[in-house]
């Protein structure tokens, strides 16, 4: 395998593994949801990123070409959780991060590992 294919690989694994520790911990502990249950928030959110996680794993290029469009979802809601929720701004500009990392290595991947 590439060199650049294997570091793409390695930040598109790390980044949607660091969102599912991040938005695990950030709803169900650091600012849980006080009007709803915590566990079906967590569900909502955190579930749709294990999805493309074994696919990822495996290397298999498909699963790099969809998971970015389920990337820019988890941006979306990184910038507007930024203005809508003051006090977890520190955690949606982590999130956003996350996601534009996760995105750019994920296209790198594709375009590299063909």
């Amino acid at each position: 395998m590439n060199t650049l294919a294997g570091v793409s690989r390695f930040i598109t694994v790390s980044s949607v593994l660091a969102l599912i520790v991040l938005l695990g911990a950030w709803y169900g502990w650091l600012s849980p949801p006080t009007r709803i249950p915590v566990i079906p928030v967590l569900i909502i959110i955190v579930a749709p990123l294990l999805i493309p996680l074994p696919g990822l794993l495996f290397r298999r290029t498909y699963t790099y070409q969809w998971s970015i469009f389920l990337a820019l979802a988890y941006f979306t809601h990184g910038v507007v959780e930024t203005f809508g929720a003051p006090a977890d701004r520190g955690y949606a500009v982590l999130e956003i991060v996350l996601t534009l990392s996760w995105f750019l290595a994920a296209i790198v991947f594709v375009r590299t590992a063909r």
